[in-house]
Formats: structure tokens, sequence, C-alpha cells
């Protein structure tokens, strides 16, 4: 039998879900142009970007993304992976999901960077900002990838864009703790030593402190290219185009076959990146 304590707190709860839902109404009934001038944007911008990848030939795709393997590793072990791994996919019937969610995982990589390192270097040359800044990064790597697939889905219903921003949102802690993490790492006697020779701040971070924290950095990348790939499957669950939707299906219907399948694409895609991603003398 429960304490008339443990009654009056269940019985009067606050209601925590009705004010997060009132604000989100108010910010979209004001706010609905912004999101739609928004949404049209973004989606027009990655839906150029594969529907280019899509016009080029597979053939000719493949043998591009080939060639950037030779000249960022100069291994003829990863061209050959990379070759022999993409017929592999456009032979299961894959090959337009592939396409789809490179541009979508390129796109949000792309952002992550972008917004991640310059506040990763901020964060590191003012304390103060990281201490506010860490329990939101703690509070975005710890909450369901699911939770944020919601308040995007109602901001910019469905489709390509609410999964691109719930991505990005899952992502974009990786980049900036690792820039934060390969600034504040320098020696200081490297800074000193640049500082005596009369360096400026914006020398001191071009030629000293990003040289050095350049390792760690795309460390961050690479993992915000696996965390965006990452949420593949979950964000075609708002629409969201590529390899992700055949998984679903494949799901719902239990189809075997067909989710070992595009499973298997996912695979391909995430060891193609791992490899093209890793250092040069890790694969020599």
């Amino acid at each position: 039998m429960s304490s008339p304590l443990y009654q009056s707190i269940t019985e009067n709860k606050i209601p925590l879900g009705k004010w997060i839902k009132s604000f989100v109404d108010v910010v979209q009934d004001n706010l609905f142009y912004v999101f739609d001038l928004f949404s049209e944007g973004v989606e027009f911008l990655v839906s150029g970007l594969i529907d280019v990848m899509l016009w080029v030939p597979p053939l000719i795709l493949l043998l591009f993304f080939a060639v950037i393997g030779w000249l960022l590793h100069r291994s003829w072990k990863l061209v050959a992976l990379i070759v022999v791994s993409l017929l592999l996919v456009i032979n299961l019937g894959y090959w337009k999901e592939t396409v789809q969610t490179l541009g979508l995982m390129m796109s949000s990589a792309l952002t992550c960077v972008i917004v991640g390192v310059p506040v990763g270097i901020a964060a590191a040359h003012r304390e103060r900002l990281y201490v506010y800044l860490r329990p939101i990064l703690d509070l975005m790597q710890t909450v369901p990838a699911f939770v944020y697939l919601i308040p995007t889905m109602i901001m910019f219903g469905l489709g390509l864009v609410p999964g691109l921003i719930s991505t990005v949102i899952f992502a974009i802690p990786a980049p900036i703790r690792l820039t934060y993490l390969g600034v504040t790492s320098v020696p200081k006697i490297l800074l000193e030593a640049g500082e005596s020779f009369g360096a400026t701040k914006r020398q001191l971070l071009w030629k000293i402190e990003l040289p050095h924290a350049l390792p760690t950095i795309m460390a961050g990348v690479t993992q915000s290219i696996m965390l965006s790939l990452s949420m593949v499957v979950i964000a075609s669950m708002v629409g969201a185009p590529g390899l992700g939707i055949p998984v679903l299906r494949a799901l719902n219907t239990v189809n075997i076959a067909k989710g070992f399948e595009a499973g298997l694409a996912i695979v391909v895609v995430a060891i193609l990146l791992d490899r093209v991603c890793r250092q040069r003398d890790s694969n020599q």
C-alpha cells in the first residue's frame, strides 16, 4: 500500500510535457515561415547534391571514388576494396539508396565540421564557454536519438530536413569535444616559443595550435561521419531517403533477405568511409 506522500507526489504531476508542447506550438505558430524557408533551402541544396551524384553514371562515380581513395592514400589495396565493394552494392540493387545516404551523410558531416571545429577552438580559448557547453554536449550525446526526431518532425515535417537536422544534433558533439581537446593539449612550451618570436594570437592558432591538434581534429571529423552513418535507419523513420528505407521496410515485413542485403550495403559504406578517413600511414 502506497504512502500518502507517494500518492501526493503522483497525483500532483508537474505538467512539464504540456509546457513544452505549448512552447513548441507558440514557436511554430510565430516562426513557421522561417522553418519553411530553412527547410526549402536545405532540401534544395542536399537534394541537388544527391541528384548530381545520381545523374553521373554509376561506374563513372565509382571510378571517381577510387581516384579519391588513391590520391588520399596511394594504396592499391584500398582502391581495390572501393571498386569491389561498390560493385557489390550496384549488383545488389542499392546504388540509388547508397548515393542518397552518402549525400545526406556528407551534408551532415560538413555541417558538423563547419560549426563544430570553430566552436571547439573558441571553447579552447575561453574556458568559461566550455563550462557552459559541456552540459549541453553531454545532453546531446546521452539523449536517445529517437527523441530528436519529435521536435524536428513537428517543426519541419516529414522528409530529408528533419533527418538531416537530427543527424547533425547527434553527431556534432564529437568534433567540438575533440577540437577542444586537441587545441588545449598543445604543449605550453610551443606557445611560449611562438610568443617569444613575436607571433600574434592568430599566428599562434594557424601555425602552432591547429597543426599540432590536426590529428585529434581529424579524429573528431571521422567520428562525426561514423555517427552520421549510424543515424541512417533512424532518420528514415521521418522520411529521410537512403539505405534506412529498405532496412525499415524489411523490418516491418520481416523480410530477412532484403534486410540483410540493405544492412550489408550500410556496412560496406561504413568500412569504406573508415578506410578513406583513416590517416594515411595506417594504410601502408
